[in-house]
């Protein structure tokens, strides 16, 4: 059981997943209309609400107990199994007056496929919580791609035959139908009794504060689209919405791949506060030694970029970016904090942060607004900033150490990545003065900029890159 060891196995999970995401664009793309990806967008945002409420933070629960017994597995498998059920009952209940509010008809029976989906998976949420609890990310990692793969060609095979916007919903049944039943088979581990009371109690301490702390979190990501949209119109919140995709890919990424992997470990250690405190600094160093050249090279390049990959009409995205590359940089650090307080059972602590955070947000973003979408960039950065020091200040404390020990694990990456951001700035204005294609000049300048990040990084800062490879290449 190895931190290392998980992240890799995550990594592949992830790696799969974004590949077949991109594959089946293209694919799918050539077989489908525009308006069936719609309907299923229009379908996802309704699944995805939906899963919020899926487990009630019964999973991580499971996962963070020190003592776990047969009472409380069962009754965790249980709850779980009744609230997919129950899951899916809503939503096939309200799909008729959802498609009829999205003047959709079409979405109704989309609906009615993907309420299946809670149920099947319901049934497994407990088998998939012990075996990430156990660490055995390699048979997760084989089931989650295995699954993955065959979704997608059901998906293929479903628009060959004329399934049309079914294709899409079919790939979904056909991920949750594989992935369930390869977790059934393959945990050891079968359900006895039914709930016991003084179990869900035990339970319901810890989810309920994770179940509101996803819940806020997922108004507050969605609160900055809202108000652009509804005050600035569809052209700006594009700008916007592009921008904050091309910040949020490596940091949703990095994030997720640390905290899946080190939550179960941390979980397992979590009387020996000292070591959770050198598994985080370490962490968050390898965090950021990506993700500060990332966003630096992403904040200086932001032009070329944009006019390489999108085009001279988004322009605007570009000036988006400048202000949330260094949101990227800060929350990839911020965001390593959760696994810490989950760990140690301190969810209602994360709530909190979450609540203040969110709010600080949400006026930020009615403030910003006035000043069109740059002002709305701008004012996010603000906030991120001001909750940046209090939540790493607790996090500090929660781990009986000091900020100064964070900040020293960070400052190595961020003071190359200035370094390798300066470079990048003066080799910029040397190569725009050649004639060349504007993929061809971001092509040369993110050569340059990863040549002198990597040559920085190992002549300045040896332990850490010996680290970086340490989590990529073999156990810790």
């Amino acid at each position: 059981m190895s931190a290392a060891n998980n992240a890799r196995w995550i990594g592949a999970i992830q790696f799969t997943k974004i590949a077949i995401q991109l594959l089946s664009i293209v694919v799918l793309s050539r077989l489908l209309d525009p308006g069936d990806f719609g309907l299923m967008a229009l379908a996802a945002a309704v699944s995805t609400f939906a899963l919020l409420f899926r487990d009630f933070g019964i999973a991580p629960a499971i996962i963070q107990k020190s003592e776990l017994d047969e009472a409380t597995k069962s009754a965790a498998f249980w709850i779980t199994t009744l609230l997919g059920l129950g899951i899916g009952l809503l939503v096939a209940v309200a799909a008729p007056l959802i498609a009829m509010w999205m003047e959709a008809p079409a979405l109704r029976g989309m609906l009615w496929v993907l309420a299946c989906t809670f149920p099947i998976t319901g049934l497994s949420i407990v088998h998939q919580a012990l075996l990430e609890r156990a660490s055995r990310f390699a048979l997760v990692a084989r089931i989650e791609i295995v699954a993955s793969v065959i979704g997608f060609a059901t998906a293929v095979i479903s628009a060959l035959n004329g399934a049309g916007a079914y294709s899409l919903v079919f790939q979904a049944l056909a991920f949750a139908i594989l992935m369930s039943s390869q977790l059934l088979v393959s945990a050891s581990w079968r359900p006895s009794g039914f709930l016991s009371r003084s179990r869900v109690k035990g339970l319901w301490k810890f989810s309920r504060d994770m179940l509101a702390f996803n819940v806020v979190n997922y108004f507050a990501r969605n609160a900055d689209s809202l108000v652009i949209g509804k005050f600035l119109g569809p052209a700006s919140l594009g700008a916007y919405s592009v921008a904050y995709r091309i910040m949020l890919f490596p940091l949703h990424n990095l994030t997720f791949i640390a905290t899946r992997a080190l939550f179960p470990i941390m979980s397992r250690r979590q009387s020996d506060v000292r070591e959770i405190a050198s598994m985080y600094a370490k962490t968050i160093g390898v965090i950021a030694f990506f993700t500060a050249p990332l966003m630096m090279g992403l904040f200086v390049l932001r032009e070329p970029f944009v006019r390489a990959v999108f085009g001279p009409t988004w322009s605007q995205a570009a000036d988006v970016i400048a202000w949330l590359a260094p949101i990227g940089f800060i929350q990839s650090i911020v965001s390593a904090s959760g696994p810490v307080f989950m760990a140690l059972g301190r969810t209602a602590t994360m709530l909190r942060i979450t609540l203040a955070a969110s709010t600080l947000h949400v006026i930020g973003f009615l403030v910003g607004v006035r000043w069109s979408v740059e002002g709305v960039a701008a004012c996010y950065l603000i906030t991120n900033l001001i909750m940046a020091a209090p939540t790493l200040w607790v996090v500090s404390r929660c781990l009986q150490s000091h900020v100064r020990t964070i900040l020293a694990a960070i400052r190595t990456p961020v003071l190359l990545s200035l370094t390798m951001g300066a470079a990048l700035f003066a080799a910029r204005s040397e190569v725009v003065r050649f004639d060349m294609p504007s993929l061809a000049q971001l092509a040369i300048l993110a050569g340059v900029g990863g040549v002198a990040y990597l040559a920085l990084s190992h002549f300045a800062a040896g332990a850490l890159e010996r680290d970086v490879f340490r989590a990529l290449l073999k156990k810790a």
